[in-house]
């Protein structure tokens, strides 16, 4: 991570954010990734380490994340992200 203050350009940070999602794309498919988070965490909660609040609190954010992501991108085509993806790096 960065220290706060640098001198960081907006296109930087786009371009590594579609650096980011265009690796996604080498996984399995993002929009399941909500519903796998919550079959790994389901199990780990019926353990005695799903008794720690602080691993708890995690999960749901962990969660929380990826179903941002899957329904901020859900709607658009793997071949519509990618496209956008590249139209960025190379901006």
């Amino acid at each position: 991570m960065q220290k706060e203050n640098e001198k960081t350009l907006e296109p930087d940070v786009m371009r590594a954010m579609a650096e980011f999602l265009s690796g996604l794309w080498f996984e399995d498919d993002f929009r399941d990734q909500p519903e796998y988070l919550s079959e790994i965490f389901e199990t780990i909660l019926l353990t005695e380490m799903g008794d720690d609040l602080d691993l708890r609190i995690r999960m749901v954010s962990s969660i929380r994340t990826s179903k941002l992501l899957a329904n901020a991108l859900g709607s658009f085509t793997d071949k519509e992200i990618n496209n956008a993806c590249k139209k960025i790096m190379n901006a």
